[in-house]
């Protein structure tokens, strides 16, 4: 019930997804039998606590509904468990990859992601990640059959070229306590990024469904049609202008892949140097030769989306403090920030 993610780069967030790990059928002969019991004995691997935390978090269903841990089970009764993030395909193995720790208790870890670094293993990921560090940061063995259940999940993720916070459950009742936070869209999540263009508002809300582009199964899309996609909503506050750029924060309301992505550009401010939504050409500015060499400069500095996971907050699942923590912006990022403010400076003087 601990299982990763098998494509780290493709796969929707986990926040606001659930996925069926596992379902049963009650024999017809079945004797009224209580829903925890009833999956305990047939998930020999997994504590009975384990499966009570699921089904606190509302994560187990029968036909369909959700059911408190005394319901009990009759025959033919459809017994699924969903969870928010989706069953991994093959073993995770440490790899001594350095982390960059921020904090960490029994109970929680949160690590400030460089970008480059993949978070899940998946196809063409199945060393080097996030994942492969940590189960070798808590200590997991290579040949031990209990690597997930020892080691907790992440509950979220961020893209690979995306730096910034994440927060690892260490244990199950951490992972059911924060994963029904996400769930619940009461976790803190705050981004800064630099997008082309100069926002013409100094604060806006972005709506709508996102969901695969069918024409490019690399990227997402927003779709007028409300049946497509899922809802999306992303608040963004303008932090600086720098003319043909503009550095926005952007605080999620849900949690959709490549989601601040997808809205700015939606919205016709694509992240700055972000290849797969046109980010990666010049956009806004002039047609010398001088400013498109500033551009190749710019894009050498940051070799990546301009987009930093900078704040993160959650109620503990123990204490029921609340957690609050701060990262700064990455230094290629704040050198792409102070080069663009140069240049911003230089044209104003040029315009008096």
């Amino acid at each position: 019930m601990n299982d990763l993610p098998t494509d780290p780069d493709l796969l929707l967030d986990e926040e606001q997804e659930l996925f069926e790990h596992y379902r049963f059928v009650a024999e017809k002969g079945l004797t009224l039998l209580r829903v925890d019991k009833f999956i305990t004995n047939r998930m020999e691997q997994t504590s009975r606590h384990r499966i009570q935390l699921a089904i606190n978090a509302g994560y187990v269903l029968v036909n369909d509904r959700t059911v408190k841990a005394n319901y009990k089970v009759k025959p033919l009764d459809v017994v699924t468990i969903m969870m928010p993030y989706q069953r991994r395909g093959f073993e995770v193995l440490p790899e001594p990859i350095p982390l960059n720790i921020l904090y960490e208790d029994e109970d929680v870890l949160v690590i400030n992601k460089p970008p480059g670094m993949v978070v899940h293993p998946g196809r063409g990921h199945a060393s080097g990640t996030l994942v492969n560090a940590l189960a070798f940061h808590l200590g997991i063995s290579p040949d031990s059959d209990q690597i997930d259940e020892r080691m907790g999940v992440l509950v979220h993720r961020i893209d690979k070229e995306t730096s910034g916070l994440l927060v690892v459950a260490k244990n199950e009742d951490a992972q059911f306590h924060l994963s029904k936070q996400f769930f619940d869209r009461t976790v803190q999540r705050k981004y800064v990024a630099l997008v082309w263009g100069n926002v013409q508002q100094d604060n806006g809300t972005i709506e709508g469904n996102i969901g695969r582009d069918p024409n490019d199964r690399l990227k997402f899309k927003v779709f007028s049609d409300e049946e497509q996609g899922k809802p999306s909503i992303t608040h963004y506050k303008v932090i600086e202008r720098f003319g043909y750029v503009t550095m926005v924060e952007c605080i999620l309301e849900t949690g959709r892949t490549h989601q601040i992505r997808v809205h700015m550009n939606h919205i016709g401010h694509p992240l700055f140097n972000d290849e797969r939504y046109g980010g990666d050409r010049i956009l806004k500015g002039t047609v010398y030769t001088k400013y498109r060499q500033f551009i190749d400069n710019c894009f050498e500095l940051l070799p990546r989306q301009a987009l930093h996971a900078k704040s993160l907050g959650f109620i503990h699942p123990r204490t029921g403090q609340e957690m609050l923590f701060d990262s700064p912006i990455p230094s290629d990022m704040a050198a792409l920030i102070e080069k663009w403010r140069k240049y911003a400076g230089v044209r104003e003087l040029e315009e008096v």
